[in-house]
């Protein structure tokens, strides 16, 4: 097992920084874009990060957060090596799509508890990603909306059924068909976030969650956290299992070409479900 960074020392990425504060990592995530759009370089750094925490036996709690303007803006459509992507055959394409539910299962399946501090918007993949992790705080006027039926896709990254773990069925329905914003305190009353705190607050909230979180035994919030996790969600693969290739087939209708069209032309889509 390699030797983890001493606490203190902040590791700095291409889009991401990693600081340790004794048990707790903080994880910044920042394109220095203002949009916090979640490229697939972007996308796999955030998965390797998760799976660095694999092999780390030193930290006991990991603090994922945005900037303190945006979480993100979800998917980046404009990345062209998203667009390559699509031209590829249908196994090249199979292959491209795992990026994004890779990312998600990777910070799901870490050990450690993860809290996420959310300001300002937090949309589509930025939803998945949170939507991965044990424990939301969001700011006041932060705000989450899932963009993805409305441009033709399917809802996937394997959401579906962590979203029915947190909301329940009908409201996950409404929140994952409409693509409607959910704003802060209606995530709370929803139970998509855990606790709402003023604006520019959500960091410093979840550090100190993190610190009290740190302080009981390691072992037994590991172990406790797995059992828990196991009880909300073994079946949540069978569920998921095919929401690339739903996203794949999506991706052949004329409705999500229109879709996209539409929204980088700035006017109304017209939908005819070819």
């Amino acid at each position: 097992m390699s030797a983890m960074p001493q606490t203190g020392e902040i590791e700095t990425r291409d889009f991401t920084t990693i600081e340790r504060r004794g048990p707790v990592a903080l994880v910044r995530y920042d394109r220095k874009d203002g949009l916090n759009a979640l490229s697939r370089a972007a996308m796999r750094e955030l998965t390797d990060i998760a799976r660095m925490f694999n092999d780390d036996i030193s930290t006991h709690v990991i603090v994922l957060t945005g900037t303190d303007k945006i979480f993100s803006a979800g998917a980046d459509l404009k990345d062209p090596e998203m667009a390559s992507g699509r031209d590829g055959g249908l196994m090249a394409r199979r292959h491209a799509l795992r990026v994004g539910p890779d990312m998600c299962d990777a910070w799901e399946a870490l050990e450690q508890l993860t809290i996420c501090a959310i300001e300002g918007h937090c949309i589509g993949g930025g939803v998945a990603l949170v939507g991965s992790c044990d424990i939301r705080i969001a700011a006041q006027s932060a705000s989450f909306r899932l963009p993805e039926i409305p441009l033709g896709m399917n809802m996937s990254w394997h959401s579906n059924p962590r979203l029915v773990n947190l909301m329940g069925p009908a409201r996950a329905k409404l929140f994952v068909i409409l693509g409607e914003a959910l704003k802060a305190p209606d995530a709370l009353d929803w139970r998509f976030v855990e606790e709402v705190v003023p604006d520019g607050a959500a960091l410093d909230a979840a550090m100190d969650l993190a610190a009290r979180a740190a302080a009981v035994p390691p072992v037994p919030l590991r172990m406790s956290k797995q059992s828990l996790e196991m009880a909300a969600k073994a079946l949540n693969p069978v569920a998921t299992y095919m929401d690339r290739d739903q996203f794949a087939l999506a991706a052949t209708g004329k409705d999500q070409t229109e879709a996209i069209t539409a929204f980088l032309e700035k006017r109304a889509p017209r939908f005819t479900g070819e």
